[in-house]
């Protein structure tokens, strides 16, 4: 699919550029494509809209337990598979990771506070501490592998530019020089594709209720208790999203 030269990702910032720009930009309809799924808001809603915005027949998933405290994401990982109809979904044990990863991350290990996103100091705010060192590399290398070699040429990933903070390994520069690399392959280059890389989550929530997402069947939250704590980075972002749009969270109700 690609020779040599990089293919520019697209950078939907609303819903109307998503539709008039991004799913313009990929047809005609691919035959497959791999998404990866965690469970949360973002890779839910962009299983739907590929499954049924881009109408891509043979969908695969991939998830990872990759030593994170909130692994019940992974129980509605595969219950919004089921319900988007994907061929395979598969949970892949990466243990290791969270172990590499405990002493740096409040995601995989307990040396490091849950940041409070109030206290955080802008440039704080580019790297908190629930980032995971490398997680997304490692992932995608692991999807293109398996994408590769089942004759996928398209993986997805949930890349969402956060309202109030951000990591390197979602943004729009680290897909583009990631698929500079994947260019380099002889033979079946394999292209990764975040179409919401440039959009706020509250619009992400608006297109995946058009899309019949069931938000209530995501989990968000990274404490990874029985309940969502309401407190967290992740369960803050969530419930400004949902005001945003003046709805009551359904995960809630």
């Amino acid at each position: 699919m690609m020779s040599g030269k990089s293919v520019p990702p697209a950078r939907p910032a609303s819903i109307a550029q998503l539709d008039g720009g991004c799913h313009q930009s990929l047809q005609p309809i691919m035959p497959n494509a791999l998404v990866l799924l965690s469970g949360g808001m973002d890779s839910a809603t962009l299983l739907f809209y590929v499954k049924h915005r881009l109408k891509v027949a043979v969908v695969d998933a991939l998830s990872f337990d990759y030593g994170q405290h909130h692994r019940c994401e992974l129980t509605m990982a595969t219950w919004q598979a089921r319900a988007a109809g994907v061929r395979d979904h598969r949970v892949i044990d990466l243990g290791f990771l969270g172990d590499m990863t405990a002493p740096v991350s409040a995601l995989t290990g307990s040396q490091v506070a849950m940041p409070d996103l109030d206290r955080l100091t802008l440039k704080e705010r580019e790297q908190p501490g629930t980032y995971v060192p490398h997680r997304n590399l490692v992932l995608l290398s692991l999807a293109t592998a398996y994408a590769e070699a089942r004759g996928i040429r398209d993986v997805f990933y949930g890349a969402q530019s956060q309202d109030s903070y951000g990591y390197w390994d979602c943004s729009a520069d680290f897909l583009e020089r990631l698929n500079q690399v994947l260019s380099l392959n002889r033979r079946d280059a394999v292209r990764i594709q975040a179409p919401f890389v440039a959009m706020r989550k509250a619009d992400e929530i608006r297109l995946g209720m058009e899309l019949g997402v069931n938000y209530a069947r995501t989990w968000t939250c990274y404490r990874g208790g029985p309940k969502p704590c309401d407190d967290c980075p992740a369960c803050r972002e969530r419930r400004s999203a949902f005001d945003q749009i003046g709805i009551a969270d359904p995960a809630r109700g």
